[in-house]
């Protein structure tokens, strides 16, 4: 777990968050009382370590592998009479359980999943999907839920929900949750009963299973999980037998899983000798945003439930379970190169269509020496090889003012001439002077001192590009759009946006990626430079000592924090005290809490205050999840009022805590 400085003990419900525990218990066959000992002291732990809700797999309480024992009444009484220890375990604790155990019911016997919560039995599921084939001889034993001729089963006096129509919907004020169950085969089935369980509300889904370990098997299982959870929005919870089953024939590896979305959050190692338990913040804030954004998922068809209350006793907690990326838009190292290369094409294979399209040949790019010049630089390179086009139509424009730095001049010529595109240095020094006298600027260093700049540059290149025929590319990325760090009607305008998909963070890591590529290698040292200078827009001279006096993220703060903000804020709907807890979690031993709160303010400010920005921003390719083209993915007034935001934001200040 991961403990962030200076925060308060928070309850997780809080953050839209429940913490799930799933267990692979020490187990004996055919001997319930040895078995219920083991999952009580099993949910002692859960319980200890916060969660709300745990679960063991199918037929934990008497043991998968039986056999025709199933068949002993003895057995089957031990089983029910056990029962009452977890119910009223469920009560002392004020923990829900899930375990499995066979069932006796109209003279059938099923393979049930029985949810104890509050000091009593919520409600039991029977399996549907019986395996019967290779290994498996469930029919010899079991009946299918579809056999099923009563919807209640009177266990101890009391007469309990019995069917695989029900749903659990968590009866705490600060949850809105609600969880369906399944057992092992289910899962496997063409339509799996979670399909419809999703889809009628419930965004975690419990899966009591007893799967044997062949060659290849825990891989498939895995895919199948988190197939299925990103297919239905939601989180699954998987445990499975392990220890203490029968290995006449086979091997039961107690696997534990839990999945997110389609990415999975909790695993164990299996094989383990002892009991064992893997836990998980489960984020069902996020589920709940990204359903109602997907109309198609409202569309799913659901089917007519019985909705059943559990309780648990919610825990304050200090320490947070999963990792939240630092760098959500970053991808691993070990995908970096297919990630890369798949944003390389897009934007390339954007561009490329767009001159085909249009019958245009040329293009126009001013080349700054920074990072995002470089990058769209290597799209119009790649774009133009994809069209056979000669390399001299790429009109690659460095455009001096009187800021720029030496540096960056240098690598701006030496990467568009070592890349074979045409290139032209054209001072604006002058021309920004004598603009400003025509309009009676006093010469102080201002915002109309910078624009002006930026305003000359951008009409150099389009008029350029009007001598040529071509088309101006714009270098933007979408670090800069969600934040309005641009000129309107300057940088902010182009012809096309090929960065406009791509986060400042993830602009790094490409120019990074192509360093190493051997396409790139007579500028791999150029892109180096340009990664360690410092990202300046060079639009105020240097100071006594010629030093660079404008720093961008001394200015706005971080790229790392903001591209963070933004993902949270965009892909997820969270609110500014959720971004500020997840932030401070990630980046708990990088920035302080002050800092980040600082950077919050900054970042929400400036993404509402420049939305007329966005609205009049040229075509650019989408490249991941978070897209913000007007005409595309994100829809909003330019006057849209922040105040409920901000409001957020001077509570935590006031606060001066997180939970």
């Amino acid at each position: 777990m991961t403990k962030i400085n200076n925060i308060k003990e928070i309850k997780l419900s809080e953050y839209g968050m429940i913490r799930v525990a799933t267990v692979s218990p020490e187990l004996k066959i055919a001997n319930p009382e040895f078995n219920i000992s083991i999952i009580a002291e099993q949910t002692k732990l859960c319980s200890e370590e916060g969660a709300g809700i745990v679960l063991f797999p199918e037929l934990s309480i008497s043991g998968y592998t039986c056999g025709d024992l199933f068949f002993q009444k003895i057995l089957l009484k031990s089983v029910v009479n056990s029962l009452k220890i977890l119910a009223k375990l469920s009560g002392e604790l004020g923990i829900t359980i899930i375990a499995g155990a066979p069932l006796e019911c109209d003279d059938k016997l099923f393979n049930c999943a029985i949810v104890f919560s509050s000091g009593e039995i919520s409600g039991i599921v029977p399996k549907t999907y019986l395996c019967n084939y290779n290994e498996f001889y469930e029919k010899r034993w079991f009946s299918s839920s579809s056999d099923l001729n009563n919807d209640f089963v009177k266990i101890n006096g009391k007469e309990i929900p019995f069917g695989t129509d029900l749903l659990f919907s968590i009866d705490n004020n600060n949850y809105n949750i609600k969880f369906g169950i399944e057992i092992c085969e289910d899962l496997w089935a063409v339509i799996p009963p979670s399909s419809y369980l999703t889809a009628s509300g419930s965004q975690i889904i419990f899966n009591l299973s007893a799967s044997p370990e062949i060659i290849g098997k825990s891989n498939y299982r895995r895919d199948l999980i988190k197939n299925q959870s990103a297919r239905t929005i939601s989180a699954y919870v998987y445990a499975s037998a392990g220890v203490g089953e029968s290995s006449t024939d086979l091997c039961y590896g107690g696997h534990l899983i839990i999945a997110e979305n389609g990415l999975i959050i909790g695993e164990n190692d299996r094989f383990s000798s002892k009991s064992d338990i893997v836990f998980a913040d489960i984020d069902y804030e996020k589920l709940n945003h990204l359903r109602l954004k997907k109309n198609t998922f409202a569309k799913s068809q659901s089917f007519e439930s019985r909705e059943i209350s559990v309780k648990f006793n919610e825990q304050n907690i200090s320490e947070i379970i999963n990792p939240v990326k630092k760098d959500p838009f970053l991808p691993s190292d070990e995908k970096k190169d297919e990630i890369c290369s798949e944003i390389l094409n897009i934007q390339s294979s954007a561009l490329a269509t767009r001159l085909k399209n249009t019958g245009i040949k040329s293009v126009t790019i001013g080349i700054s020496g920074g990072l995002d010049s470089a990058l769209a630089l290597l799209v119009c390179l790649r774009a133009f090889q994809k069209l056979s086009l000669p390399l001299s139509g790429i009109q690659s424009l460095i455009l001096p003012g009187p800021a720029s730095s030496k540096s960056t001049q240098e690598n701006a010529q030496k990467l568009a001439q070592n890349l074979g595109t045409s290139s032209k240095v054209i001072d604006i020094s002058q021309e920004t002077q004598n603009h400003l006298r025509s309009i009676g600027h006093g010469g102080d260093y201002d915002i109309v001192y910078e624009n002006t700049q930026a305003r000359i540059r951008t009409m150099t290149l389009m008029n350029w590009a009007n001598k040529t025929s071509g088309l101006v590319i714009g270098t933007g990325d979408l670090s800069e759009l969600a934040l309005g760090w641009c000129t309107y009607n300057a940088d902010q305008m182009s012809m096309y946006g090929v960065n406009a998909g791509v986060p400042k963070t993830l602009v790094k890591t490409m120019i990074e990626w192509a360093s190493g590529l051997d396409e790139f290698r007579n500028v791999s040292h150029v892109l180096q430079l340009i990664l360690n200078t410092k990202i300046s827009p060079e639009l105020i001279p240097n100071d006594a000592n010629n030093n660079n006096i404008q720093d961008t993220e001394n200015t706005i703060g971080s790229y790392r924090l903001h591209d963070f903000f933004l993902y949270h804020f965009f892909r997820f709907g969270f609110s500014p005290k959720k971004i500020y807890f997840l932030a401070c979690w990630s980046y708990k031993n990088e920035f302080d809490n002050q800092k980040i709160l600082e950077t919050l303010e900054i970042f929400y400010s400036r993404f509402f205050s420049n939305q007329f920005k966005r609205s009049a921003m040229p075509d650019g390719v989408k490249i991941g999840s978070v897209a913000l083209s007007p005409r595309g993915d994100w829809r909003m007034p330019s006057d849209g009022d922040k105040y409920i935001w901000e409001k957020e934001l001077i509570d935590i200040k006031n606060n001066k805590k997180l939970g």
